[in-house]
């Protein structure tokens, strides 16, 4: 594929390491291009990885998982969109292990995924872990992965309900992800309904989007404290860098406690033409807790105050 300096796609990010002071570990990236064919097809691609392991280690394998999978993604012609992005996860698995394995303090580390890759009008995914991809379609709202983590086996299975998965002490444990002893498999299911098989949600790769459409990728950050509803909302009430502004504060709001990343793609309605690749927002956590925000501002109109007492009383001396 050819770079492009220009997007088909409006596009939107922001990240925030969340209310908890743990290091942002989340990492990013959209592209543009257009394919090498006698039409220059426009394409678009979004991936966010969500690092997981001690010691900073997460973000090393988050920013393996980004850079390798967007090579991959960038150096292919575009024809066999699901190939090269099931052998893009795939080697961006061996890369981490192989860094893991070289520095002790690496070790163990790994990353979840999350790949939209538009190319035209139509749509193909890839995800490994809990980081997720939605598709808002007029006044609905659709999961399109699925999370790979011991609450969804255990929903898939019968062995919790959905209200019991809510808050579920093990509901942070995530049974696939770059970077484990296992090899990695990438999940090429693309789910229109709860009730599709496995095969049909495969062949769902390739979908249309449709004016007005939009694409919102997103770590656990959000997911774990923000409705689908609430979701939604934010993007039926504001523009893409609003509405994502937005879903941090509230986020944030519910209690933060992990890093928050969102990206949207929105597909252009008749007659729109997006400028640019992406509006990229970054959010620090804030150097004051806000319940103590108001006695900090107290203190130091106070300081200032005896401060320019104290200038006085040099000057009348």
């Amino acid at each position: 594929m050819i770079p492009s300096e220009r997007s088909h796609l409006y596009a939107a990010a922001i990240t925030h390491p969340g209310m908890s002071g743990k290091h942002n570990e989340d990492r990013y990236a959209v592209s543009a291009y257009r394919l090498e064919d006698e039409n220059s097809t426009p394409a678009v691609f979004a991936i966010l990885a969500d690092g997981v392991g001690g010691h900073l280690a997460g973000e090393v394998a988050a920013e393996i998982a980004v850079d390798s999978i967007s090579r991959a993604v960038a150096a292919s012609d575009g024809s066999t969109p699901q190939e090269t992005l099931e052998y893009a996860i795939v080697q961006a698995g061996e890369l981490i292990n192989r860094q893991a394995s070289r520095d002790d303090e690496q070790r163990g580390m790994g990353s979840t995924c999350a790949c939209a890759w538009v190319i035209g009008d139509r749509l193909y995914t890839a995800s490994v872990g809990d980081s997720r991809i939605y598709l808002l379609r007029e006044e609905n709202i659709r999961q399109l992965t699925v999370d790979h983590t011991w609450v969804q086996e255990a929903l898939d299975h019968g062995i919790i309900t959905p209200d019991q998965a809510q808050n579920h002490p093990r509901s942070h444990i995530i049974r696939r992800y770059l970077g484990s002893k296992s090899a990695v498999v990438p999940d090429l299911r693309l789910k229109l309904s709860p009730d599709e098989s496995d095969a049909e949600a495969v062949a769902n790769q390739g979908m249309r989007l449709f004016p007005g459409d939009k694409l919102v990728l997103c770590s656990d950050g959000l997911s774990d404290l923000v409705s689908d509803a609430e979701i939604l909302a934010a993007f039926q009430e504001n523009p893409l860098p609003a509405a994502l502004a937005s879903l941090v504060e509230l986020a944030n709001k519910n209690g933060g406690h992990d890093n928050i990343t969102i990206l949207a793609l929105k597909f252009p309605n008749s007659g729109e033409t997006p400028q640019g690749v992406v509006v990229e927002q970054k959010m620090q956590n804030p150097a004051i807790p806000p319940s103590l925000l108001p006695w900090v501002i107290g203190g130091a109109a106070l300081l200032g105050v005896l401060l320019l007492l104290v200038l006085v009383v040099l000057f009348l001396r």
